[in-house]
């Protein structure tokens, strides 16, 4: 299986997930343009996607999903809500490129089981994905207002990790946004800071895991360099150290990340 982020923050997210047969985009949120850009990075091209899948209906994670859709005949898998929400900002969808998901039910496409899951954010029925193949397992999840069993339950025992670290609680609180956005953001529907994301990881961390991604960092109230320092003390208390067999990166906002084969 590869893994590699596409895009990842506040102000879009898409990410590429493949085998030989299989291959599939989670999230759109950034233009047609810069989805085609970095399939290219990658040797790929948009009519090589199988099947874009939905995490829920924020412009920053659909932007370019109809565009998308609809140039190379690719099909969108989200929930009934999501679907919902989202059609009429996605534009004219072929009627056999609309296909939902459902919490807890696995959907199989080709070699690939794509498990959604619920979580908790101010959306109509978002979901984080798990994608299994092979007996090797890539989670994505982001956009968490608070930790849930169910998140545990589906991190524990992945290979690849894509976990939110949104914000930094200290500068968000401090920072110049007004006090009913930082409310949103520090509620339980909203984002998860670094320090919740290391507590969560140290938590449910296995030695299966592999690879960590911190992505959907907020441009104003955190910062790379923040959220990767916060994660590893907290991860060093616990004594899970990095390096060797655990490695961590920061998924790039603008660009390509690492490219991460497992």
């Amino acid at each position: 299986m590869e893994f590699c982020t596409v895009a990842s923050g506040s102000s879009g997210n898409s990410l590429y997930i493949g085998t030989k047969h299989t291959r599939i985009l989670i999230d759109a949120g950034v233009s047609g343009k810069r989805l085609t850009e970095g399939l290219a990075q990658l040797s790929l091209q948009g009519g090589d996607i199988d099947a874009l899948f939905v995490t829920h209906e924020h412009f920053d994670h659909i932007k370019g999903a109809g565009v998308f859709s609809r140039k190379f005949d690719v099909p969108i898998y989200a929930t009934m809500e999501t679907w919902d929400a989202m059609e009429e900002n996605l534009g004219k969808i072929a009627a056999w490129n609309k296909r939902y998901v459902y919490e807890g039910e696995t959907c199989v496409i080709n070699d690939l089981c794509v498990r959604p899951f619920s979580i908790p954010h101010d959306a109509a029925n978002p979901v984080g994905y798990s994608v299994s193949a092979q007996q090797k397992k890539i989670t994505v999840a982001t956009d968490i207002g608070h930790v849930t069993d169910i998140i545990r339950e589906n991190i524990t025992d992945s290979d690849v990790l894509l976990l939110e670290a949104n914000h930094d609680e200290e500068l968000l609180r401090k920072g110049g946004y007004p006090w009913h956005l930082k409310q949103r953001i520090l509620g339980e529907r909203g984002h998860l800071s670094n320090r919740t994301a290391g507590e969560l990881l140290a938590e449910v961390m296995s030695g299966k895991m592999k690879h960590i991604f911190l992505g959907h960092l907020s441009e104003e109230n955190n910062r790379p360099y923040l959220a990767y320092e916060t994660v590893e003390e907290i991860l060093q208390t616990h004594h899970i150290r990095l390096g060797g067999a655990l490695r961590m990166d920061m998924a790039a906002r603008h660009s390509n990340g690492a490219k991460v084969t497992i």
